[in-house]
Order: C-alpha cells, then sequence, then structure tokens
C-alpha cells in the first residue's frame, strides 16, 4: 500500500484547523450577549444596575452635605396586558442613605401571566452608583387574573457619585415571560445577578 499523499494529509490537517476556528467563533458568539451583560452590570455600562447585600449598604458612609434627586418610571413592553407604574415620582435622598419605593402592577385580563422587569438608570454614568438591596426585579413575578401588588425597591445611590450628577432616573420594563424574547430577557438578567434570584414565585409585598 502507497503511503498517505503529504498534500493530501496537509490539506486533512488544515481542514481540521479550520473547523476547530468556526467552532470557537461560533461559541464566542454565543456567549458574546450574556458576558456583555455582565460587563454591563459590572460597570453600569448601558445603565445596568448592580446590587449589594444589606450588611454592604447598612455599613455606607452617608454624605450628608448634599443631596441627589431619583425619578421612578415604568412601562410594560407589547404582550403583556398589565397596569404598571411607580406609587411616587421622585425622591430626594444623601448619597449613601437607603431608601424604599414601591411601584404598583396588576394584571388585567383573566389569565395567570408571568412578568419580568428589568431596570436601567440614567444618566448611565451615574448606574455603577446605584445599588438595589431589595427588588421585584430579582425575579419572575406571577400574577393571577385581576390580581394586583404593591411591589418595593430598596436601594442606595454611592456617596462617590459624580459632584455634578444631581438627578437620576430609574426605569423599568416588564417583559411577559412567556414570549421568547422576555425569556432571553430573563435569563440574561439572572445572569447578571449571578444567578442569585429565588425561582418563581407569586409577586407579594416582600418583592
Amino acid at each position: 500500500m502507497s503511503a498517505p499523499n503529504p498534500r493530501a494529509r496537509a490539506n486533512k490537517r488544515l481542514a481540521g484547523k479550520l473547523f476547530l476556528v468556526v467552532v470557537a467563533m461560533f461559541a464566542f458568539g454565543f456567549a458574546l450577549v450574556p458576558l456583555y451583560d455582565v460587563f454591563c452590570q459590572i460597570t453600569g455600562l448601558n445603565g445596568n444596575t448592580g446590587r449589594i447585600d444589606e450588611r454592604v449598604a447598612q455599613a455606607s458612609q452617608v454624605d450628608t452635605s448634599r443631596w441627589v434627586t431619583v425619578e421612578f418610571t415604568g412601562q410594560v413592553m407589547n404582550g403583556l396586558p398589565w397596569e404598571f407604574r411607580p406609587l411616587q415620582n421622585k425622591l430626594r435622598l444623601h448619597p449613601g442613605e437607603t431608601a424604599v419605593v414601591k411601584y404598583y402592577v396588576r394584571n388585567m385580563t383573566a389569565e395567570t401571566m408571568n412578568g419580568q422587569a428589568v431596570p436601567s438608570v440614567s444618566p448611565p454614568r451615574a448606574a455603577s452608583h446605584f445599588k438595589k438591596v431589595e427588588c421585584f426585579c430579582f425575579s419572575r413575578q406571577q400574577l393571577e387574573g385581576g390580581q394586583s401588588e404593591e411591589m418595593p425597591v430598596r436601594f442606595l445611590v454611592e456617596s462617590d457619585l459624580p459632584e455634578d450628577v444631581k438627578t437620576l432616573t430609574l426605569s423599568y420594563a416588564f417583559y411577559d415571560v412567556d414570549s421568547s424574547q422576555a425569556r432571553r430577557i430573563s435569563n440574561n438578567a439572572r445572569l447578571a445577578t449571578h444567578g442569585r434570584e429565588p425561582s418563581q414565585h407569586r409577586a407579594s409585598s416582600g418583592g
């Protein structure tokens, strides 16, 4: 039997290398979106907010020498027939001070539905200084037909917020998690908070 053609062996090795490159590029592209979400979570890029432990919040240094105003907005996205809004439009506080606000949500249908709230903060450069201790956005919210809830958000604005930032806006978009788009957003939100959220449960006043 004759020895394999050297050129054939070289072509086979090249084909194998190209296949590995294609697989690696596909894997990188698949992971890029969740990795970007984690990067946004850490840096505040694109308005993503962070999460801190209760003990860290309690130990935070309060800067009583200045005030910041936090404004609150909320909206539901297409496909989710819920009413959703903040119970107060703004709050004035000291950086480093822990505060609580509530949002109102109501399922306007006769069917049980699941929603996931995705937060953002503007201006984007202030987002990394906005930390949530407790938030209904940490998990899916299930509402039966006609059910309504008041859901708290416990947060603080870090005392190292840039001096020229006087006003921040916390916004929530509520998505229908029964849709494919919402499932992707919900999965990315869970990854960004390091998988610490509880499993799906009914919305309650405990967030």
